[in-house]
């Protein structure tokens, strides 16, 4: 439709961009440096993402007021890499009490060799002992199978190393700290804690995230705001009162920070909104976050652009 001449309307139209790391990768793929930039670069990405048309300036002869900013960060299960794979040579083998299973004369306690461990099964492993709060989980044959990758299950290391009826793999925090270790040497990129096992005195991802970085609003080169990201709550997402999810603010549009006078976003005029991670320990572990992952952050306010 043709634009009506010397007519504006004025629209609540939020703007927003975001920073997405895809299942079974980690953010170092994204986030190469220490800083995060939104509304910068924005080609090839899909509405969930953005729906900016340009990147750094507002579509065709319009103009912005921003009221509010947000930044939002998803609570998604992380899904890790399936390779490399590791090997536990030596994992003891028990009665479902305890008892040692004995072989061999003079007897001796039966081991197993197990191979095609990935990332996932340290993490299951390690949550499974920090949540039944056990120094050993015990693993049937059946348990087993279901370990490593769809392709690629863990195995025995040799024919003569299985587990007959009854007989269960006994793994304790020893034995699971140099599955991770052999991932490690093998080239894996570990997961943080906040990953492997989340609020168990580590925090959780959104935590780590606001509490460790600087978010700042630029318009043209000019800053218009710069504060811990945990200035700009959320105000969108799930929300459980029994403690299930976490989320970065109540989930209200209302219950997030709020501009005290409008900044205004003229005609072809530049912006962009910056995350950045000042301490460099910090930065190496979020870059080993796995995804999916999504970092939202929203300019909501209204735009004036021409009538059609």
């Amino acid at each position: 439709m043709a634009v009506v001449k010397g007519v504006k309307e004025k629209v609540h139209l939020p703007l927003y961009d975001s920073i997405e790391v895809k299942a079974g990768t980690q953010l170092r793929n994204t986030l190469t440096s220490n800083v995060m930039r939104f509304f910068v670069d924005v080609t090839g990405k899909t509405k969930l993402l953005t729906n900016m048309q340009a990147a750094s300036l507002l579509p065709h002869w319009n103009t912005f007021e921003a009221r509010a900013l947000r930044v939002v960060i998803s609570d998604l299960s992380a899904r890790f890499a399936e390779t490399p794979t590791a090997e536990l040579a030596v994992i003891p083998v028990v009665h479902a009490d305890g008892t040692p299973v004995s072989v061999g004369s003079p007897p001796t306690q039966k081991t197993i060799g197990l191979k095609n461990f990935t990332i996932n099964d340290f993490v299951q492993l390690r949550r499974r002992l920090e949540g039944e709060r056990v120094r050993t989980i015990l693993l049937s044959a059946d348990e087993i199978r279901s370990l490593g990758s769809a392709g690629n299950p863990v195995t025995s290391i040799d024919s003569t190393s299985t587990l007959a009826a009854g007989e269960f793999a006994q793994f304790d925090r020893g034995l699971v700290e140099r599955l991770r270790e052999d991932l490690a040497t093998k080239g894996a990129n570990m997961p943080p804690n906040e990953q492997i096992s989340p609020n168990n005195g580590f925090g959780n991802v959104i935590s780590k995230i606001i509490y460790n970085t600087v978010t700042t609003f630029f318009v043209g080169e000019k800053i218009m705001i710069q504060v811990p990201t945990w200035f700009f709550p959320a105000g969108a997402g799930p929300y459980a009162e029994d403690g299930g999810v976490v989320t970065h603010g109540y989930p209200n549009p209302q219950a997030t920070f709020r501009f005290a006078e409008p900044v205004t976003i003229d005609t072809q005029q530049n912006f962009r909104v910056e995350i950045e991670v000042p301490e460099s320990d910090v930065l190496g572990e979020l870059q080993r976050l796995y995804g999916p992952l999504f970092i939202w952050v929203v300019l909501d306010g209204y735009m004036t652009r021409d009538v059609q």
